[in-house]
């Protein structure tokens, strides 16, 4: 009989970082001979009969935490991934629960960390108490720093797993997308693919528009934020898109038609956990403008490349450059990216995290 793989968060199977990079999760853990299910306060985009919704275990949770069904569910599992769940203790009642749980728990935990308390303003006041300590817990972090955080705090055997990437996916509906979103033909379009919180610097990606737009004078610069708003920030946002200096559109598209539909990626964020634009914009063949978020010097090391949003002249030389050029730069972006990121390197990189750890049978 399979092994049984329960992977837990607050939200699972929409297109948010944690629920994208737990769905490839699943699929490595598939093919490693798991038997994967999920466990969320809310699972977005269609589920299978094998999920379980528990409302309390949502960042906002609209009820209290069912312990006893949360129990339940859990119970037998050979392996439980608790996915960002406890490196954010965004709902501090469900985090507390499943750190006991977890320490209760027969089988084995892994707990994997995108953020980490100590790197948020507001809940650096809990860093003594996550992620929680418990024995026999494996701690996976998706980049080298927060490992490195991890470590000088006494989690000694902490791993990093870094996002990985299908870098041949199918591609989108320029056309279409562009045409249901009401950009014109001769509009140079900016994906900045987020939701709007702080972090993500909406203002930043807009006054790099404005730049460009300066320097592009025969085109007409469309600032494209897929959003929606979260944590609050819809006031802030509304002010920042009042005095927008170029045209501003909100709205979701499916990830392989917001690459095709665009003609430059905006990911100006100031933080992020690992930044998962970077990479996807390499799949689908579009030159992407960061911000010098920290951990995007982890990206580079592998030899990918970005411009900076602090360079606006470059990025308008370099879309003035002949097709055959700018698909040069693509070819090369994109071979080094299988180096490191290719997706099928996924499952090998968790079997290699399980057998270190001494994870040997299951």
């Amino acid at each position: 009989m399979a092994p049984e793989a329960v992977t837990i968060s607050f939200r699972l199977g929409g297109d948010d970082g944690v629920a994208v990079e737990a769905r490839k999760w699943a699929g490595a853990l598939r093919a490693l001979g798991f038997t994967p299910r999920r466990i969320a306060g809310a699972i977005e985009g269609g589920g299978s009969p094998d999920d379980l919704v528990i409302p309390g275990l949502a960042i906002d949770p609209p009820e209290p935490l069912d312990e006893q069904t949360l129990r339940a569910a859990l119970d037998g599992a050979d392996l439980v991934v608790v996915d960002n769940l406890c490196s954010l203790p965004l709902n501090l009642d469900a985090a507390r629960t499943i750190a006991r749980i977890a320490a209760e728990q027969s089988g084995r935990v892994c707990f994997r960390h995108h953020d980490l308390p100590w790197q948020r303003r507001t809940l650096q006041h809990l860093e003594s108490e996550f992620p929680p300590r418990v024995p026999g817990a494996l701690h996976a972090t998706i980049n080298l720093r927060s490992r490195r955080e991890l470590n000088a705090r006494g989690y000694e055997d902490a791993v990093t797993i870094h996002n990985f990437f299908d870098l041949d996916p199918a591609p989108g509906d320029r056309d279409a997308t562009r045409m249901g979103l009401g950009f014109a033909n001769d509009e140079l379009v900016l994906f900045h693919p987020a939701r709007a919180i702080e972090r993500k610097n909406v203002p930043g990606g807009l006054r790099f528009a404005a730049r460009l737009g300066e320097l592009v004078p025969d085109l007409r610069v469309h600032y494209w934020l897929s959003g929606p708003a979260e944590d609050g920030y819809g006031p802030t946002l509304g002010r920042i898109l009042e005095r927008a200096p170029v045209p501003v559109t909100m709205g979701r598209a499916a990830p392989a038609d917001g690459y095709a539909a665009c003609d430059l990626v905006a990911f100006p964020s100031t933080w992020e956990g690992f930044g998962n634009p970077v990479i996807e914009s390499i799949a689908w063949r579009r030159p992407c403008v960061t911000g010098a978020y920290p951990v995007l010097a982890e990206i580079l090391a592998s030899g990918v490349r970005t411009f900076s949003a602090q360079r606006p002249k470059e990025v308008a030389r370099f879309l003035a450059e002949p097709a055959e050029v700018r698909e040069r730069y693509y070819d090369v972006n994109l071979r080094r990216a299988r180096l490191s990121f290719d997706l099928a390197d996924l499952p090998k990189a968790i079997d290699a995290a399980f057998t270190a750890y001494g994870w040997l049978a299951w």
